[in-house]
């Protein structure tokens, strides 16, 4: 989505005087099989990042042309210009640049059987008139919660601690997934639906498990089963070539569907105030509450958590100290106190740079232009399919220090917040806000409020903890109660 705040000099329609134009590299080879070669290199022989790099690497150059997954059969056209540096990266913000029609997922957008027959506000490009309208819904339905979002998020992870030390109790371990994922839904539910708790509704406590076996179908052909190598060719049959039907989760899109009609009556009044039917605002609701909320969340809060245990007990202490003396200062978790917690505001955004959520920006070109990495100009013509992946670009060594490296108060004082445009997770920068003319999260402020939050009531809690992580698994081994408050 774009920005308007974004540097001209970044966009320029035409190359800066000391930056030469030059021939974008790379190849897409042959029609079908190098779009098949270069999705094995990607997720069986190369690996996600190799892919990149060797090819960055090999082409002296970190804009470079090559087809990214799924490719033969389920995308329409493989081929993309690739950016992996922050200064080409904004351009695919700017939707006088670019266009953002069904481009969500990349170079494939799932079947419309999976959000009730509709094309939900994120594959709408800011030009059509829905995108608007259910992107401003959002924008106020947001902000008339904005007094919940902090009570809610401290009542919903009471019962995560509980069962966390449960575990740790009883197994002398505990998986984070689990509570995480009830967590997130625990509180994403409850915030656009009047309070009402997912238990309390047919879901049951099954929520969880449906949304994953939905969001599994969209977000399939850019992932992986993880089975064993040999069975390698299996695993690209189904998940990069054939799909995973949307027939295997309607019944679960169905009750995911009557639970959020049944219980987001306030939402829904609103959605008919901006001449949006119920129907069609409810499917984006499921879609806002379950793929980018209840999604984002199971994947960025243990990705958070990894990287605040990595840093060991040093930072834990310094957490602590910051988030009880401003809380005890403030008479409370309030987002007064938060605001002053310049540590833990920097920790967010240091795992936002580190491991984005989501890893991956598309746009199609709109006409002719030039995108400028920190080496030269290239030219990118009308049609062209741009992809940015955003941990190289965040992990830019020309713009941070020691990039590959977690360091905690990187955001601390003047000089740090300078840095925080580079930080691209929201698909936009880190200093931006969202409108409703551009593809930037409209959660963006609150996806890094709950992010504090959650690291607020945590060091409020314990001193210290140790995990593990194996895969996208993090499992706590040991947690240690807080000595003082």
């Amino acid at each position: 989505m774009s920005s308007p705040f974004v540097s001209s000099s970044l966009l320029s329609s035409s190359p800066s005087s000391d930056l030469p134009l030059r021939e974008i590299p790379g190849s897409y080879g042959l029609p079908f099989f190098g779009a098949v070669k270069d999705r094995w290199d990607f997720f069986y022989l190369q690996g996600r990042d190799k892919f990149f790099r060797s090819r960055m690497e090999n082409y002296n150059s970190t804009i470079f042309r090559a087809n990214m997954p799924p490719g033969p059969w389920i995308s329409p056209d493989p081929r993309v210009i690739v950016l992996l540096d922050a200064n080409s990266f904004p351009v695919l913000f700017d939707n006088s640049k670019v266009e953002k029609r069904d481009v969500f997922t990349g170079t494939y957008m799932p079947s419309t059987s999976y959000t009730g027959g509709y094309r939900v506000c994120p594959y709408l490009d800011p030009s059509e008139p829905d995108h608007g309208s259910l992107k401003a819904l959002i924008f106020s339905f947001l902000a008339s919660k904005h007094e919940d979002f902090i009570p809610l998020f401290q009542t919903c992870m009471k019962g995560m601690f509980s069962g966390l030390e449960d575990k740790l109790r009883d197994a002398g371990r505990a998986e984070f997934g689990q509570l995480n994922d009830v967590l997130s839904l625990e509180f994403v539910f409850r915030l656009f639906c009047d309070g009402k708790s997912p238990l309390d509704t047919k879901l049951e406590s099954n929520g969880p498990i449906m949304l994953k076996k939905w969001l599994l179908g969209q977000i399939g052909p850019v992932g992986s089963l993880g089975l064993p190598k040999l069975l390698n060719p299996i695993d690209d049959f189904i998940m990069h070539s054939v799909g995973l039907p949307s027939l295997l989760v309607k019944n679960d899109y169905k009750k995911l569907f009557d639970a959020f009609y049944s219980s987001a009556i306030s939402f829904l009044d609103k959605a008919e105030s901006f001449g949006l039917s119920r129907e069609e605002a409810c499917n984006n609701l499921v879609f806002v509450a379950g793929f980018n909320s209840f999604g984002g969340f199971t994947i960025w809060i243990p990705s958070m958590m990894k990287w605040v245990a990595s840093a060991g007990e040093s930072l834990h202490r310094e957490l602590a100290e910051e988030i009880r003396t401003t809380v005890k200062s403030e008479g409370g978790v309030t987002l007064n106190a938060i605001n002053k917690m310049a540590l833990t505001k920097s920790v967010v955004y240091e795992g936002l740079r580190i491991e984005p959520p989501v890893p991956y920006q598309y746009g199609k070109a709109k006409d002719d232009l030039v995108v400028q990495s920190h080496d030269g100009s290239f030219k990118i013509k009308k049609g062209e399919m741009i992809f940015g992946f955003q941990p190289f670009a965040t992990k830019d060594p020309k713009i941070f220090d020691d990039p590959e490296k977690f360091v905690a108060d990187r955001f601390v004082g003047e000089e740090g917040e300078k840095l925080l445009k580079y930080v691209l997770w929201s698909n936009g920068r880190g200093v931006d806000d969202p409108t409703v003319n551009d593809k930037q999260c409209p959660g963006k402020n609150l996806v890094e409020l709950i992010s504090q939050v959650f690291l607020v009531e945590f060091f409020l809690q314990y001193d210290t903890f140790s995990v593990e992580m194996s895969d996208s698994n993090l499992t706590f081994l040991s947690i240690k109660k807080a000595s003082s408050t």
